[in-house]
């Protein structure tokens, strides 16, 4: 018969029980596999699974569709009036050339519409090289074929027209432009192609990561590696927007009257690009304000709260910001003393006036009442007023 009394019971304490450890993901690195002026390839891993796709699809439509380009708009050719016409000495007609002119690739040193211009004389072939040299437009590839000139008479002279712009735009009449001013399709985006591919990686003993390698094509305006650090950028500036979403009710209304929303460069600036002093410096610091944005997120209470940060602070640190532009100028405060001369009868809004005091306070308004100019006598009575003027007072008027 089994002693019940002596069985022993061992029991697993839940310390000794594997579990596996959650892998911590490292941080995402980027790398150049391949660079050229007009191609590039990279690859950054490790990304949580879902990043890669998300990731990838969002830098490409922005790399397609959102980045600045120069690009000829319109050309006028001389001697041509419309695109159906023919120019004395040149193998293509108008319309083969403007479909050449699209061609062209600009890189803009500036953000604003110009002009160029091309003269030449024949015979010989034509390329986007022989265009005039400009010092707000550079031609990426000169040797890209215009036109022929059959003979040593034949001439071309064109003027083009270029802009700034976004992505594809087609031709479209040009509303006041001269006679002979011709649209052309202009292809404004440097990027010629975009392709991302989304794979499997591990990190230790954990393979539920992604690597995602982007492949990009230029016209050679813009490099590869400078168009994805802007095609970033502009993500970044979008969602900065949500990240600071609901911060400026929490924190009050109390802020500095800024020019504009604060942008992700102005906001991530350190404040030691103010030119600040040591003392206002130091201060900042100490309260971990590292950044101009974090000192624009914050009132002048919130400011002046901080140990050894005094008015004297608060002015310097307020007029650097309106020196670099990132706050508005006071305005001057015209209302308030019209206000104040518009309300006479402030002190009936006080707090009731005790009893004693108020029959303390009674001689004094009564001899302020006493003070009061009487208003001089009137002739009110019609006699009177007949009397005044040497009249006699007509029966039942006093005199």
């Amino acid at each position: 018969m089994l002693d019940r009394s002596t069985a022993v019971t061992t029991a697993i304490e839940p310390t000794e029980m594997q579990m596996p450890v959650p892998q911590t993901p490292a941080k995402p690195k980027i790398q150049n596999i391949e660079v050229s002026d007009n191609y590039g390839k990279f690859a950054i891993e490790p990304l949580e699974r879902g990043f890669g796709a998300t990731l990838g699809n969002a830098i490409r439509r922005v790399l397609l569709n959102s980045l600045k380009g120069a690009a000829v708009n319109a050309v006028q050719i001389d001697g041509v009036q419309h695109e159906y016409s023919a120019v004395s000495g040149v193998k293509e007609d108008v319309t083969e050339l403007v479909l050449n002119v699209k061609g062209i690739c600009l890189r803009a040193h500036g953000d604003k519409p110009g002009s160029l211009r091309l003269t030449v004389q024949g015979p010989g072939q034509v390329t986007a090289g022989d265009i005039q040299p400009s010092a707000d437009f550079e031609v990426v590839n000169p040797e890209h074929y215009l036109a022929s000139l059959d003979s040593a008479k034949a001439k071309l002279s064109i003027e083009f027209k270029v802009g700034i712009g976004k992505g594809y735009v087609p031709a479209a009449p040009i509303e006041g432009g001269s006679i002979g001013l011709l649209p052309v399709d202009a292809i404004y985006t440097p990027i010629r192609k975009v392709n991302y591919l989304v794979e499997k990686t591990r990190v230790g003993q954990v393979t539920d990561f992604e690597r995602l390698t982007l492949e990009i094509w230029t016209n050679g305006a813009k490099h590869p590696v400078e168009a994805v650090r802007e095609a970033a950028q502009i993500l970044v500036d979008s969602f900065f927007q949500f990240s600071i979403l609901g911060k400026e009710q929490e924190q009050g209304a109390a802020r500095p009257a800024l020019t504009q929303a604060i942008p992700t460069e102005v906001y991530n600036m350190p404040i030691e690009k103010l030119d600040l002093s040591a003392r206002t410096l130091n201060c900042l610091k100490r309260s971990k304000i590292n950044k101009v944005g974090e000192v624009l997120e914050k009132s002048a209470d919130e400011l002046l709260r901080i140990k050894n940060f005094g008015d004297k602070s608060l002015s310097e640190l307020y007029g650097r910001l309106r020196t670099l532009g990132y706050m508005k100028d006071e305005e001057p405060e015209e209302e308030e003393p019209v206000a104040a001369a518009e309300a006479p009868e402030a002190p009936e809004a006080e707090a009731p006036t005790p009893i004693g005091e108020a029959a303390a306070k009674a001689p004094d308004a009564k001899r302020e009442k006493d003070k009061t100019p009487k208003p001089k006598e009137t002739i009110r009575d019609l006699g009177a007023l007949r009397t005044f003027f040497g009249g006699e007072p007509k029966e039942g008027e006093n005199k």
